[in-house]
């Protein structure tokens, strides 16, 4: 890993999960850490129930953009984190792997996605800490 590690969020739509993630580790990560994400099947647009729920949080992930997965995003990244895209993530060597299971914020109304964005927070909180122990748990 590098200096400053990078790490891929993929989710087959890349529109709730995986960009819900990313707003976290962008603002608790800050500077510190690249941050990406992708989906194997990614959607027009970025769920807006997912919007709201971080908006309540203070974090704008309003202006991101679904995007594809590729081999290279998953090749330049340190720890690549998965929640379903399933066989569709490519695999290297060497590279820190972790598969979330989190339920899907698709279809779902706020007071579901609520539940869904804190166990998020919570895992980009232990990941900072171990990624970046010089800020402590944020």
């Amino acid at each position: 890993m590098t200096d400053k590690p990078t790490v891929l969020f993929v989710c087959v739509h890349n529109a709730g999960r995986s960009q819900m993630a990313a707003g976290y580790l962008r603002a608790l990560g800050g500077d510190d850490v690249e941050v990406l994400s992708a989906g194997s099947a990614p959607r027009d647009t970025i769920n807006p129930v997912a919007v709201e729920a971080m908006a309540e949080e203070g974090i704008d992930i309003s202006a991101h953009t679904p995007k594809i997965l590729t081999v290279d995003a998953v090749r330049e990244s340190d720890v690549v984190i998965t929640m379903g895209c399933g066989d569709a993530c490519p695999i290297f060597p060497g590279k820190r792997y972790e598969d979330w299971e989190l339920d899907d914020p698709a279809g779902q109304g706020i007071d579901a996605v609520r539940p869904i964005r804190d166990e998020i927070r919570a895992r980009i909180a232990a990941l900072v800490a171990d990624l970046l122990p010089e800020r402590g748990a944020a």
